[in-house]
C-alpha cells in the first residue's frame, strides 16, 4: 500500500487493514511449522534414501521424541503462561532416580513397591512442581530464577536417593515394559500419546485451559474478573511437575536404571521444540498441538542428519539457528518479553 493510499485512510480503515495483518501473519505462523517438518522429511528422504523411511528408522523416531514429547507438553503450559521453567533436567532425573530406588532394584533389594513406586516417584515430581508454583507466586520470584534453583535442589535429591551408586531395575514388569510395543509402536510412545490427550482435553475443554492463555494474553484481564492468576500459575507448574515425572519414571524405564543423568539435557531442546512449534515466548498463544510440530521438526531433524553422519558440532549449530529464527518470528516487535 503507497504512501498516498494509507494518508487518505480513516481511523477506521486503517484498524482495518491492521486486523487483516495480523491475521494474515497469524496464519502464516500457524502453516509455516508445518510446512518446515514436511520439507525436513522430504529432504531426509532424498538425501537418506530408503534408511530414513524404514520401518526401523521410524520406530526409533517414535522412540526418541516420547520423553522430549511429555517434557515439552509441560514446558508449552509454563510457557503461554509468559513463564519459564529451568528445572526440568533435574527434576526428570530426581522422579528418574526415585523410581528406581522404590521398585525393585540392585541397590536397595528389600525396596520393593511396583508400580506404586513409579507413582510415588511421580508425586513427588508433582509436590516439586507445587512448590515452585506457590514459591514463585507467594513470593513474587522470577520463574527462571525459582525454577533454576530447584534444577539443583531436585538433582540432589536425586543423587542422594541412590547414594552415588545408580541402581538397576530388577523389577519384571518394567523389564518388560522397556521393551514392550502395541501396534509396532514403543510402549513409551504410548504413554507420550495418553499425554497428549490429556494435555489436548485440559487445554481445549476445560476452564482452566482458558484460563492459561488468559494469563498469559494479559493477566489483569481475568483477574478483573474474578479469576486466581495466581491458582492457575501454581495449577500450571503443578502440571508440569507431573509430566517431568512421567518423563523421568519412562526415562528410567527405557534406561533400566535410575540416575539423575537421565534428564540431562532436556531443558533447551524442549524449549526449543515449544517455540519452533509456534508458541510464542510472550504468552498467550500456542498449544500442545504446536508443541507436536515443534517436537517432531527437532526429532526429524536430529534424526535425519545423524543418518547423514553430519559432525555433531555441525548438527548443534544448525539447531540453535533454527532456534534463533523461530524466536525472531514469535516475539512481538517493540513488546518486552519478561519472563514471569
Amino acid at each position: 500500500m503507497d504512501k498516498q493510499n494509507k494518508a487518505n485512510m480513516t481511523i477506521t480503515e486503517e484498524f482495518a487493514e491492521k486486523v487483516r495483518r495480523d491475521n494474515f501473519k497469524e496464519r502464516v505462523m500457524q502453516i509455516a511449522p508445518v510446512m518446515v517438518l514436511l520439507l525436513l522429511i522430504v529432504v531426509f528422504s532424498f538425501a537418506c534414501g530408503h534408511n530414513f523411511a524404514s520401518r526401523d528408522n521410524l520406530v526409533a523416531i517414535l522412540n526418541q521424541l516420547a520423553i522430549p514429547l511429555i517434557v515439552a507438553f509441560g514446558l508449552t503450559f509454563v510457557i503461554m503462561i509468559g513463564s519459564i521453567d529451568l528445572s526440568i533436567d533435574g527434576t526428570v532425573g530426581m522422579a528418574g532416580s526415585l523410581m528406581a530406588v522404590f521398585v525393585l532394584n540392585s541397590q536397595f533389594p528389600g525396596m520393593n513397591m511396583g508400580i506404586w513406586g513409579a507413582g510415588l516417584a511421580i508425586l513427588t515430581s508433582v509436590v516439586v512442581g507445587f512448590i515452585v508454583g506457590v514459591v514463585h507466586v507467594k513470593l513474587r520470584i522470577p520463574s527462571f530464577m525459582v525454577t533454576f534453583a530447584f534444577m539443583y535442589i531436585c538433582r540432589g535429591i536425586g543423587m542422594l536417593s541412590y547414594q552415588g551408586h545408580p541402581p538397576t531395575i530388577n523389577d519384571p514388569l518394567f523389564v518388560a515394559l522397556a521393551k514392550a510395543s502395541f501396534l509396532g509402536i514403543p510402549f513409551i510412545t504410548w504413554v507420550a500419546i495418553l499425554m497428549l490427550a490429556l494435555c489436548y482435553f485440559i487445554q481445549e475443554y476445560t476452564a482452566f485451559g482458558r484460563y492459561v492463555y488468559a494469563v498469559g494474553t494479559n493477566e489483569s484481564i481475568p483477574r478483573a474478573v474474578g479469576v486466581s492468576v495466581d491458582r492457575v500459575k501454581i495449577q500450571v507448574f503443578t502440571l508440569a511437575g507431573f509430566l517431568f515425572g512421567v518423563a523421568g519414571v519412562i526415562g528410567a524405564i527405557r534406561l533400566g536404571q535410575g540416575q539423575v543423568g537421565i534428564g540431562e539435557g532436556l531443558m533447551f531442546p524442549a524449549q526449543a521444540a515449544v517455540v519452533v512449534g509456534g508458541t510464542s515466548l510472550a504468552g498467550g498463544k500456542g498449544g500442545v498441538v504446536n508443541t507436536i510440530v515443534g517436537v517432531l521438526i527437532m526429532t526429524v531433524l536430529t534424526n535425519g542428519l545423524v543418518l547423514l553422519s553430519v559432525n555433531p558440532y555441525v548438527r548443534t549449530g544448525i539447531q540453535g539457528l533454527i532456534i534463533l529464527i523461530a524466536v525472531i518470528l514469535t516475539i512481538p516487535r517493540g513488546g518486552q518479553v519478561i519472563s514471569k
